[in-house]
């Protein structure tokens, strides 16, 4: 990633003593560069087809970063009163940019800048050159100091508590070998399917990634995220759980055409009101989560309403797609008596999607006996091995230092009524935590996308797990389990949690963020917990659990049983009660993709050596 340049929107104002709007130009489409002049101080420099360049020397200055994030921030030159605003910025790339000049200007501050005088009386030729990479040099030198009169870091105090906006703990900076500047978390490397992937994203390609559980695909999908422009990029998935974890909103929010069990002409009617029509029209690049529950009809109404609304008769209008998903994994829900047709059997699907990339290394697991098991329970086989393994896991003791087994049902009234009698069971008083919701006219979308509960009740000794990664580093992600062991004292009393690796903490109120279908958001803030004695297997989607407990004889569906099982992290942390291997169930079309898929994949690849 180049952090010394950004193709964003950028607006500068000139103010006055005052802070008053003297002058304002707004750039569109431009770029905004980092580079050094002819005396090697650090230059700022704005450039545009339509507009002259501007360049602004840079001194002393501040960073407003609140909102990177949403690919926005604004950088403030004290000196000259000049405030530079930049917007629809990929936001990994925001971010490395205003890392690579907060440390390029911290090193010039150390070494001094040219003086007015110098430059007055000097006749060397007025010249702009990038700025280099950064090194781990530079670090080590802006470390010696950061430059605190030269430099202000305008960003909020991050604090982890009941209300907070931004919880989430600031990422430490690092060099990688090709000197580019990452949050520490981006140091996971990206295998060459994964590389594969985001070349063919940046090239403008439309495609589909697809892999089994835990080969890393909500990763590579956040990874993408965060490189292109959040004006013009749609995050969506077929679920308003899947699509709060990825930050967007549903498919059919986004669309605009309600259930979509309309025809077509009622449907771009729905969705021709002025916010969904801008919407289709500001829309260059759109994300769709968990593919596989999006039936072929649905996908065929969708893409030919995106060419009416756009008036573009290219596939999807013109619109580049990054679609996500496994289709031996959960299929589209339909009614008794219906035909289930997958979404690769939609008559636009080889038209939209120009590149196929199945993820293959599995990240979630690390044991080679479990992923082969999960390999065969994927594609619909269970030979005798896998069924004697599993049938004996029955007998594994899961449960340590007062944290059971997370029991996984099929249905969502067993899981509601399991927890609500173990809680009762329990001595004392439970205490309730009541979410606060941005927008009480919202309450019932909350409730169906977000993983937070409008109340949560608790008890000492209830079982947990998280909602919301905490601390990766720690282990505290999105699915870790623990037990409740007091409450902290004061006037907001927040449970003490101990994890199943050992760390006890409290557990403070997080937030949560919901797109609208119109645009706008919504929020819920409330503790990242829920109750774990039971949990649904399709709201188990895209936790890793750590001891997990499976009933497995009310299966009804192809690929239920492998979503279950494929949340297990280690066949230790793995106890099946009942195993039948009629459970084990893999749709015949679904396999048949699969192998014209993998049949083509190899083709390429011999055709790529020769």
């Amino acid at each position: 990633m180049d952090a010394s340049e950004l193709h964003c929107t950028t607006n500068v104002e000139k103010l006055n003593e005052q802070g008053i709007v003297l002058r304002r130009t707004v750039y569109k489409s431009c770029s905004t560069i980092l580079g050094r002049d002819q005396f090697d101080d650090i230059l700022l420099r704005i450039v545009s087809k339509q507009q002259i360049a501007q360049s602004f020397l840079l001194k002393k200055i501040s960073i407003h970063r609140r909102f990177v994030r949403e690919g926005k921030a604004t950088i403030k030159l004290l000196t000259q009163n000049v405030l530079v605003m930049l917007s629809n910025c990929p936001p990994d790339k925001l971010a490395a940019f205003l890392a690579c000049l907060k440390v390029k200007l911290a090193v010039k501050s150390n070494e001094g800048f040219t003086g007015d005088r110098k430059r007055l009386r000097s006749e060397l030729p007025r010249s702009f050159e990038h700025i280099s990479p950064l090194v781990e040099n530079d670090l080590l030198r802006a470390k010696e100091n950061i430059a605190p009169a030269t430099l202000h870091d305008k960003t909020p105090k991050r604090k982890r508590c009941e209300g907070s906006s931004d919880n989430l703990p600031r990422k430490k900076l690092m060099i990688t070998s090709n000197n580019a500047v990452k949050p520490a978390r981006s140091s996971v490397k990206l295998n060459k399917s994964q590389l594969r992937v985001l070349n063919a994203v940046k090239c403008g390609q439309s495609v589909f990634i697809t892999g089994s559980g835990g080969t890393g695909k909500s990763f590579l999908l956040r990874k993408i995220i965060g490189l292109l422009p959040p004006h013009n990029t749609f995050v969506t998935a077929s679920t308003g759980v899947a699509a709060c974890q990825i930050g967007g909103m549903t498919l059919h929010s986004f669309s605009g055409i309600g259930c979509g069990k309309g025809n077509l002409e009622n449907c771009i009617a729905m969705a021709s009101n002025r916010i969904h029509l801008q919407q289709w029209k500001n829309c260059k690049h759109l994300i769709i989560d968990e593919i596989s529950m999006i039936d072929s009809e649905l996908f065929d109404k969708i893409e030919a309403v995106a060419r009416a609304l756009r008036k573009n008769d290219r596939p999807f209008g013109g619109i580049q797609l990054i679609v996500c998903g496994d289709f031996l994994q959960l299929p589209p829900v339909i009614k008794p008596g219906e035909k289930k047709k997958f979404c690769f059997q939609a008559e636009s699907w080889s038209t939209c999607i120009h590149k196929t990339i199945e993820l293959i290394e599995v990240k979630r697991q690390s044991d080679p006996l479990f992923i082969n098991i999960l390999n065969n329970i994927r594609v619909g086989r269970c030979p005798d091995e896998v069924v004697e393994r599993l049938s004996r896991s029955k007998e594994n003791k899961i449960d340590s230092e007062g944290i059971l087994a997370t029991r996984l049902c099929t249905h969502k009234e067993n899981v509601d009524q399991i927890n609500k009698v173990q809680l009762q069971s329990l001595p004392g008083k439970a205490k309730s935590f009541q979410a606060v919701d941005s927008d009480n006219n919202f309450s019932k979308t909350l409730d169906s996308c977000c993983p937070a509960k409008a109340k949560l009740e608790l008890k000492e000794g209830a079982q947990v797990l998280l909602t919301k990664n905490l601390d990766v580093g720690q282990g505290l992600v999105n699915g870790a389990r623990g037990v409740v062991k007091s409450f902290s004292t004061g006037n907001t009393a927040v449970p003490i949690v101990k994890f199943s690796n050992g760390i006890e903490r409290q557990v403070k109120a997080e937030k949560w963020v919901v797109k609208t279908g119109t645009g706008g958001q919504v929020t819920r803030t409330q503790l990242p917990l829920q109750l774990a004695w039971a949990i649904s297997i399709h709201k188990s989607q895209g936790m890793t659990l750590d001891c997990v407990e499976i009933s497995l004889s009310r299966v009804f569906e192809c690929g239920q049983a492998y979503v279950a099982l494929s949340r297990a992290k280690s066949l230790e942390g793995l106890r099946v009660l009942d195993f039948d291997k009629s459970c084990i169930k893999a749709h015949p079309q679904v396999l048949n993709y699969y192998v014209r898929l993998r049949r083509q994949a190899k083709l390429e690849s011999c055709q790529a050596i020769q």
